[in-house]
């Protein structure tokens, strides 16, 4: 565990938008990245000693990503991995799995875990698994070694070789 000589311990959250982050515009009847929903959803939740900083990047849904904020993303992480006990990236679905694959190719064990987590319903819906998916998140980055995973749906998978499987809706080692 990458615990500090501090009492509590602290993680670095990392937004960058997704599914997870997604609210309905009732002007046009979608579901967008136009806020972040995650200090509504931290504030139900009983943290203990942990202490986490809210980092922003972007608000994107991640079939928008460029190379280039999967590059940013990897490195604010690696970087946050260096000050805090924990990272924890919130990210769209659909191109996590690049995000993970560039950090692991950058450093394959950061000097904390890093864990990617997202949803593949919005919190607003009242059948999302994005706040089970955060949870899990939270939980994990305490008990995980230096390396970097993906935590959803009662799974911590490590990467490399971590892909999202569309059929079953969830996240698969290969």
């Amino acid at each position: 565990m990458a615990k500090s000589d501090r009492s509590t311990f602290r993680v670095a959250l990392i937004s960058t938008g997704g599914t997870i982050e997604k609210t309905y515009n009732e002007l046009h009847g979608v579901l967008t990245n136009d806020v972040s929903v995650l200090d509504v959803m931290l504030a139900g939740l009983e943290l203990g000693d942990m202490e986490i900083e809210r980092v922003t990047l972007m608000n994107k849904d991640s079939l928008d990503m460029s190379e280039e904020d999967h590059q940013l993303i990897a490195d604010t992480a690696l970087h946050k991995s260096r000050e805090f006990d924990g990272v924890i990236i919130v990210h769209g679905t659909d191109r996590l799995a690049v995000t993970g694959e560039t950090i692991y190719d950058l450093e394959p064990k950061p000097k904390a875990p890093i864990i990617l987590t997202g949803a593949m319903r919005p919190y607003e819906l009242r059948t999302s698994d994005s706040m089970q998916n955060l949870v899990e998140a939270l939980f994990a980055v305490q008990l995980a070694k230096r390396g970097v995973y993906v935590a959803m749906h009662n799974k911590l998978l490590s990467f490399p070789g971590v892909r999202k499987d569309v059929v079953s809706g969830t996240f698969v080692k290969e």
